[in-house]
């Protein structure tokens, strides 16, 4: 994971993030931050215009058809890849809006390095309810003099409106049509931090009252070696109730660890304690475990594991064994360790990248399955049945060297276990099919396109794009962040689920 290169004299140096944006001129304890901005729409709606009309009267498609067959007309058709090709003078990249199902862009007053998707009592599988809701929490990355103004965010994206189709009348009298139409709002409520959040994790505590919300948990790992505990629960509330002021005490920290004496990036709440269980790893290669008490107090047993000849980028719990976890290291390995061992030392060690190996996701589906990301550009799926300690090294059953920058984010789709996304430092957002095999005798182009795997689904352009997560209840629906929030759902049929 590439670390900041900022100098503390040069405010404006990128830091992890990449080039900052200007400051929003807002104030940040109001609840509206203010509305999305869908930059393609007047360019939409100007390129219908174009269609209608041409140039001469006659359909673009037409009169360009003929000027070719004429040689008046020079056109490129080969196919345009980022991090491939260059762009010339006067040329800028745009989206292909028929590919999307929904697009949102939108910029925060700092850029965020991590943020995570909060679920919600909407409902479950609501991928054709428009307009979209979701509740995020995230942390900002404020330039190197401006500490104090970094945040702790709690956000509500609303009117997340679906792409018009092509022939849709933006005023058809349809009620679902006008329902789509609305605009999107972002509301967000903010806890002072003091320094830049490199991590962020929320976990949901049952709620006894089957009545009330679960209660939602933050830990927020931070460049001052910090983590912090925060319950956000009253923050989320206040959306849906108008005039509900959130007090100092509301914003002041549950607990805060101070076991690290190094920052760190690894974090990770046990999706197999209600109660709640943290892990967080640091950049001296050690790793503590945090434990919420019967009586709602949290304890950090200070016998770190310890294995790691460098820092600790990634950590994973199980999502089957309550004791067992996965971390992945910048030595290039990924370790598995058992909570209950008093040694504290590695079950297994295997060497999966001659690189950091920066992220990790354990499929939640399919659970001997574990996808990784390296510091090279290659991401690879791993099947931990095969990972028997010992001399001989396994090999990945999936490797893929796309990517022509680091890997910062890999994730399994939560309901389709050959579905993963990544996000890397080439401005990509990819999405991958493993289910497409490739034979031996077949070409590895993809559409005349050398080099292009088959199992790669969908891009999306992500400038500097840090993290990406599935939503878990809206399917197909996915947020990234970089230099600003991207909020997508490519067109069903790239992520496997046909229109009716």
């Amino acid at each position: 994971m590439s670390k900041r290169t900022a100098e503390a004299g040069d405010g404006h140096t990128p830091l992890k993030g990449g080039v900052r944006p200007e400051p929003m001129d807002m104030d940040v304890d109001d609840k509206e931050m203010g509305d999305f901005e869908d930059e393609f729409e007047d360019e939409f709606e100007s390129e219908d215009e174009i269609i209608e009309a041409g140039v001469d009267g006659r359909p673009d498609a037409e009169r360009e058809a003929e000027e070719r067959a004429a040689g008046a007309m020079d056109v490129d058709d080969s196919t345009f890849i980022v991090g491939r090709n260059k762009l010339e003078a006067g040329q800028h990249l745009a989206p292909d809006l028929g590919t999307y199902e929904m697009l949102h862009n939108l910029s925060t007053p700092w850029p965020c390095l991590s943020f995570d998707i909060v679920r919600d009592g909407l409902g479950d599988n609501r991928e054709k309810a428009y307009p979209a809701t979701m509740y995020t929490v995230a942390g900002t990355q404020a330039e190197s003099k401006r500490e104090k103004e970094n945040q702790l965010m709690i956000m509500k994206f609303s009117g997340l409106s679906r792409m018009q189709k092509d022939g849709e009348d933006s005023e058809s009298e349809n009620d679902d049509d006008d329902d789509e139409d609305t605009d999107p709002i972002l509301e967000s409520k903010s806890i002072p931090l003091t320094s830049t959040t490199n991590r962020i994790r929320s976990h949901q505590i049952p709620s006894q009252d089957p009545s009330r919300p679960p209660t939602t948990l933050t830990a927020t790992m931070t460049e001052s070696t910090h983590i912090f505990i925060h319950d956000v629960t009253p923050h989320l509330a206040s959306f849906d109730n108008p005039g509900t002021v959130i007090t100092p005490q509301q914003n002041k920290p549950l607990s805060t660890i101070r076991a690290h004496k190094s920052e760190g990036y690894a974090l990770d709440w046990s999706p197999m304690v209600p109660g709640g269980k943290l892990l967080t790893g640091d950049n001296d290669g050690l790793i503590y475990v945090t434990t919420r008490t019967d009586g709602g107090g949290w304890v950090t047993d200070t016998r770190a594991f310890q294995g790691h000849t460098s820092s600790v980028e990634e950590i994973q719990w199980s999502p089957q064994e309550a004791s067992v976890f996965a971390s992945a290291s910048s030595d290039g390995t990924v370790r598995v360790w058992d909570v209950r061992s008093k040694s504290r030392k590695p079950a297994i060690t295997v060497q999966v990248s001659s690189t950091d190996v920066n992220v990790m996701s354990w499929s939640r589906l399919t659970t001997h399955l574990l996808a990784t990301g390296a510091d090279d550009g290659v991401w690879g799926v791993w099947d931990l049945r095969q990972w028997k300690g010992g001399a001989q090294k396994p090999s990945p059953i999936a490797s893929f060297n796309y990517h022509k920058e680091q890997i910062t984010s890999v994730e399994w789709h939560p309901t389709d276990d050959s579905m993963v996304a990544v996000a890397a430092g080439d401005h990509k957002v990819t999405l991958w099919d493993l289910s497409v095999e490739l034979d031996d005798e077949e070409s590895k182009d993809t559409a005349g396109v050398k080099d292009m795997p088959p199992q790669l689904l969908f891009e999306h352009i992500s400038e500097h794009a840090k993290e990406v997560h599935w939503h878990p209840q809206i399917p197909g629906t996915l947020v990234a962040t970089g230099q600003e929030f991207s909020v997508f759902r490519p067109i069903p049929v790239v992520y496997g689920i046909h229109a009716k």
